[in-house]
This record gives C-alpha cells, structure tokens and sequence, in this order.
C-alpha cells in the first residue's frame, strides 16, 4: 500500500503505537490513524490474551511496514491492517 504526500508516492508505514483499553491505535506516516478493538477479532487472540507488559513491548519492523512484540512472537503487517473491512 502506498499513499501520496505532496505528489509523492511513499510506501504508508507505521511510526508510532499505542494502547487505550482494548483498542491498538496505530499512527502511519500520511497522517492517518488506525483504531483496533483487539478484542474483538479473532485472529489477534494472541494480543487480547497478552498481559500489559507484552502489549507496550512493540516495536516498529525497519521501514515501518509491521510492529512485532518480542514477547509474544508475533506482529502485525501494516498492508493487512489497511486490507481489513468494517469491523465495527
């Protein structure tokens, strides 16, 4: 996935992450801000289940195209986040 800034295409890449509650918020570089209520879909268990420890022990893969927890053995890839439908 890619989006234009400025009539430049770049790659959309995530840069910073946060959790408020059971919702992952995830900030890309376009501005844009994803909410995920994590509890609520089933293939992210692994990170419902995580203690709050696990959860703030992210880290964003080099370019930002995926957030990893170490402690969990698990990630995300941005281009998947952005593929979701409505899951409200």
């Amino acid at each position: 996935m890619s989006t234009s800034i400025n009539n430049v295409v770049e790659p959309v890449r995530a840069v910073d992450v946060y959790f408020f509650g059971n919702v992952l918020s995830i900030s890309l570089n376009d501005g844009r801000e994803i909410r995920i209520p994590f509890n609520q879909i089933s293939w992210l268990d692994w990170l419902a289940k995580a203690t709050p420890e696990q959860q703030s022990n992210w880290s964003i893969e080099p370019n930002g195209f995926a957030i990893y927890w170490e402690d969990l053995d698990d990630g995300l890839e941005i281009c998947h986040v952005l593929g979701m439908e409505s899951i409200s």
